[in-house]
């Protein structure tokens, strides 16, 4: 056992120690039910015929053929979830061959984060997920199904889908994506016209026609955004098929993988493979090493937390610190590089990644996944053989790029994220992006309650100087901690002018950020962090990992009154989540309503 791998059980190991007690409450759980589901056997009849009136199968034989539910996010709104309107007619016709009843048990919502960013809506984003999860034990409760099928692509679809299946973990699952649309403009082009567009260079027009060419077709965003890390860590947990990810939208491959993904369910029910148990520590570990090693979204590190909290793992955000100490990023794809998700899969993409990690001892192979066990297999592309798939061995090693990189020659020797800690908040930074990731930012407070005030300091030019941008109010219990993407652009053209600029706040940014210094998802301590006011001297130490006040003590700072953050929740339907915001954890805690400690 290498050194590195040791530290790997290490952490395992206290995450099973901590978990003892929850996750096999969890199991007890998922086992009671195995023998209780589907109940169709019985059932009464009239409940029965109820079950298989929309099937256009009206013999009694067809009790006798294992029932599929699929939960499906489509909608026509979100370009990524376009693509599953054909998806049910697929799997219907193909598990006639297989012998299934396939029957679509539930529509989720899904909005998008792209539509909604900077606006009020955006406050409904994070209590999305969890909003998925509930419509998706709704859409299972008639507790008829053999097996499910979740169709999911983007930002807290796939959580809310697999925090819902999870608690239906009795049964085999799987999930299908809708694979990312093709290549438009750059990602580097669109940026620049972002920029440019915040600092009046260009007008709106122009800019329309920019971001139409960037987001022009069916399937995800190209950018290795929120989205994307959601499938990247799908296959890297083995709850989806190897390549399934990031095969494209359109054309034969991602119709076959749809059918393959049916048969993998059918061989699941037929091996008794429960999704509760498949899914075990070292697959959750294994979700949190490739987050890290590909420099994804730091919005997984709240859904991953609660994720493994709906299956008994306590997950902290102290083991993801542990973790960043020792897995390094290997990965170059857009924000953190030039590339999108699309040359990343042509360079090798996830297999290559994840082949990387297994020849460096950094990650687990022996996890079970939904075609049987071993990550080995996910190492292997799929590729069209006459009409078929097949999964085949790659020589990466012939293939030249500058995306995909081995540990022992990382791009960055830490994970990409770095975990801040300090007596005003602890909280996390995104660090993939930046030139200088150990670089120590001291200056003046400029403290904001919500970004539009922020966007109209920049437009006003009043930010003249090295700026710590302090943004309070945005957290969970708050108003529901919307991304902040928005701001993004204006604080580029702050660095632009050669300005020093970092933000503090509680609140999220988009997995696409991370070109300036943000200190983000912060949790105040003694509620030091809504006490500090303008023109105080804040410190972060990136390399020492330390977020502190330099122009009083914390003492001084300790006896301030908080700042007021009240803050208006109506309209837009707002309100009637108002008991979300009432029970919603912290950051830290997976920021969900969920409370999973009770048998």
């Amino acid at each position: 056992m290498s050194n590195i791998f040791s530290k790997l059980t290490d952490i395992r190991q206290s995450i099973e120690r901590r978990s003892a007690d929850s996750r096999s409450q969890y199991l007890r759980l998922i086992n009671k039910w195995k023998d209780k589901s589907p109940n169709t056997n019985s059932m009464g009849c009239s409940n029965v015929a109820h079950t298989y009136a929309a099937c256009n199968k009206s013999s009694p034989d067809a009790i006798n053929q294992p029932m599929i539910g699929i939960v499906s996010a489509y909608n026509d709104m979100l370009s990524a979830h376009a693509p599953f309107e054909k998806y049910p007619k697929i799997l219907k016709d193909h598990g006639e061959d297989l012998g299934l009843n396939v029957q679509v048990a539930a529509g989720v919502p899904a909005m998008c984060d792209g539509i909604t960013q900077g606006e009020p809506g955006m406050e409904l984003s994070l209590f999305s997920r969890d909003t998925i999860a509930l419509s998706t034990a709704i859409g299972l409760s008639h507790n008829v199904f053999n097996g499910i099928v979740c169709m999911g692509t983007c930002d807290k679809i796939v959580p809310g889908l697999v925090i819902g299946a999870l608690r239906y973990g009795h049964l085999p699952v799987i999930f299908i994506s809708g694979g990312p649309m093709s290549t438009g403009i750059s990602n580097t082009e669109k940026s620049l016209s972002r920029k440019e567009f915040a600092a009046g260079k260009i007008d709106r027009i122009k800019m329309l026609e920019v971001e139409q060419k960037a987001y022009h077709d069916q399937g995800t965003c190209t950018f290795y955004g929120t989205a994307n890390t959601n499938q990247l860590i799908a296959e890297a947990m083995g709850f989806q098929l190897p390549g399934a990810a990031f095969t494209p939208s359109n054309g034969l491959a991602r119709e076959i993988i749809t059918k393959q993904s049916l048969s993998a369910l059918s061989d699941l029910i037929e091996n008794e493979v429960s999704f509760g148990e498949m899914l075990d520590i070292k697959n959750w570990l294994n979700g949190m090493i490739v987050l890290l090693a590909s420099g994804g979204s730091t919005n997984l590190i709240i859904h991953l937390i609660a994720m493994a909290k709906s299956c008994g793992y306590i997950i902290t955000v102290e083991d993801f610190s542990d973790l960043s100490k020792i897995i390094p990023l290997i990965c170059k794809i857009y924000p953190n590089g030039e590339a999108d998700v699309n040359q990343f899969h042509s360079d090798g993409g996830i297999a290559r990644m994840l082949a990387n990690l297994l020849e460096a001892d950094l990650i687990f192979e022996d996890i079970q996944t939904v075609i049987g066990t071993g990550l080995n297999t996910y190492t292997q592309v799929p590729c069209l053989k006459d009409d078929e798939l097949i999964w085949k061995n790659k020589d990466f090693e012939q293939i030249d790029t500058e995306i995909i990189t081995k540990p022992n020659d990382p791009f960055k020797s830490n994970g990409g994220i770095k975990f801040i800690n300090g007596e005003i908040a602890s909280g996390i930074m995104k660090v993939s992006a930046l030139d200088e990731p150990d670089q120590i930012i001291e200056a003046p407070a400029k403290v904001f309650f919500n970004q539009e005030d922020i966007i109209d300091a920049i437009k006003s030019e009043t930010i003249n100087q090295n700026t710590i941008l302090v943004l309070l109010g945005q957290s969970p219990q708050h108003n529901g901690m919307p991304e902040l993407h928005k701001l993004t652009a204006p604080i580029n053209v702050l660095q632009d002018k050669g300005l020093m600029i970092a933000l503090v706040t509680d609140g999220r940014m988009s997995g696409a950020s991370g070109s300036f210094p943000a200190l983000i998802h912060a949790n105040s301590k003694n509620g030091n962090l809504y006490k500090i006011q303008n023109e105080d001297i804040l410190r972060i130490d990136l390399k020492n990992e330390v977020f502190e006040i330099k122009s009083i003590n914390i003492d001084k700072l300790s006896i301030r009154e908080s700042h007021n953050l009240s803050s208006s929740d109506m309209g837009l339907g707002r309100e009637l989540f108002s008991i979300f915001r009432e029970k919603i954890s912290s950051s830290d805690s997976g920021a969900t309503i969920f409370n999973f400690n009770k048998e």
